[in-house]
C-alpha cells in the first residue's frame, strides 16, 4: 500500500495550452490526469491502470501554478487521488489498478 504526494507546475508553454481558452488560458483536465497516471505508474511499478473509475473537477488550474497530487492507495485494486493547489482541492477521483501482467503468465 502506498500514500505519496508530489509537487507539480504546467508551464504557460505547454503545448496543450495553444487552443485551450486563449487569453484566460485553463489547464485541461486530461493533462492533470495524465500527471496523475504518472505518478501511479511510477509510484506502483508493479501495477499498471486499468481504468479511471471517477474524477471530479472542482476548480480551474491555470498554467504556472504549483499544485499537488496526492496517491493514496485504497486497496489491491483501487487508488485514490487528490489534487491541491493552496489549501483548495481542485480535482479527486479514484483509478481502478491490476498488477502487470508478464510476459510468462
Amino acid at each position: 500500500m502506498i500514500e505519496n504526494k508530489q509537487q507539480y507546475c504546467i508551464d504557460k508553454t505547454h503545448p496543450c495550452l495553444a487552443g485551450h481558452f486563449p487569453n484566460n488560458s485553463i489547464v485541461p483536465g486530461v493533462v492533470i490526469l495524465n500527471y496523475v497516471e504518472q505518478q501511479i505508474i511510477q509510484s506502483l511499478p508493479d501495477y499498471q491502470i486499468k481504468s479511471l473509475s471517477q474524477a471530479k473537477f472542482l476548480q480551474p488550474l491555470t498554467p504556472d501554478e504549483i499544485f499537488f497530487i496526492t496517491l493514496k492507495q485504497a486497496s489491491n485494486s483501487h487508488i485514490k487521488f487528490t489534487c491541491i493547489r493552496n489549501d483548495s482541492v481542485i480535482v479527486t477521483g479514484s483509478f481502478s489498478i491490476e498488477t502487470r501482467k508478464t510476459d510468462y503468465e
